[in-house]
């Protein structure tokens, strides 16, 4: 398979990947991160951070507030880009082995193949099923039938189908907190993303809904590569395999979830997670 010459998009990049994902083990290393330092302005605001991400698994990033967390997973799919005094430093970040910040690299698709839910839920003044196949018009995908089971198929993932396959035609505004927060989920599934990030997807539901947007994780996670950024401690515990911990933009320690929080190697992360500052 021969990449476009122009542009790289990724989702050629990831393509080609599956090409020889048969010959690796599973859960193979799908996000890279070396030697990274990212600035907004003159402020650094991520230092030196080298990590990898694995496939199909959940990985958390921890830390107090204005660690440098979110920063970084907004990085994964340029999101930072839109800020116009973000910049990188050194360092790069690769996924399926492809450098994301070449120039070469299609943004748009990149962010197709990188889909995101943000911290507050933010569904478009349009009906559920509108909400749904957002992406997809944009694509230029109309036909109908291809539209329907988008629909099905995206609500269904989100765990949310059943509660509004009667009322698709209503907003997407009526919803609860939480099952506006699955749909966001399900628009960004529409598009079929490989890898899903969240920034404290359940920052601002009540425990029911946060159970439910935590079930659905456990769901997704047989199929998507998801990180999510938590301040609930809790939370990372319960979703994740893996678990980075941030400080002051550094990334501290990274390991098994289950090590992290029973017997962390550094001193700052058992700091963090016994209490003792944060």
């Amino acid at each position: 398979m021969s990449l476009v010459t122009d542009k790289l998009t990724t989702k050629s990049l990831i393509e080609t990947g599956e090409l020889y994902s048969e010959m690796t083990e599973i859960n193979r290393s799908l996000i890279n991160i070396s030697n990274f330092d990212f600035f907004y302005g003159e402020k650094q605001a991520l230092f030196d951070v080298n990590m990898d991400i694995k496939e199909r698994e959940v990985t958390a990033f921890i830390g107090p507030s204005g660690c440098g967390k979110s920063t970084l997973l907004r990085c994964i799919n340029r999101m930072n880009d839109l800020i116009d005094v973000a910049r990188i430093g050194s360092g790069k970040i690769t996924v399926n082995g492809v450098d994301i910040y070449d120039d070469r690299v299609d943004t748009i698709e990149l962010r197709k193949r990188v889909g995101m839910v943000f911290q507050k839920s933010n569904p478009f003044p349009k009906s559920i099923y509108e909400n749904v196949v957002y992406g997809l018009r944009i694509q230029g995908i109309s036909r109908k039938s291809k539209l329907d089971e988008s629909v099905e198929r995206c609500l269904k993932g989100a765990a949310l189908w059943e509660e509004v396959k009667d009322r698709l035609d209503t907003s997407g505004l009526s919803l609860s907190g939480g099952q506006q927060q699955r749909l966001c989920i399900a628009r960004a599934l529409a598009v079929e993303p490989d890898i899903l990030l969240m920034d404290e997807p359940c920052s601002a539901l009540d425990p029911v809904a946060t159970a439910k947007v935590e079930e659905l994780i456990h769901t997704l996670k047989d199929r998507y590569t998801i990180v999510i950024v938590t301040h609930n401690m809790q939370q990372a515990a319960r979703v994740s395999e893996k678990t980075a911990f941030f400080y002051l933009g550094k990334l501290i320690e990274m390991n098994a979830t289950d090590q992290i929080f029973m017997s962390p190697e550094k001193e700052q992360t058992e700091a963090y997670i016994s209490g003792r500052f944060g």
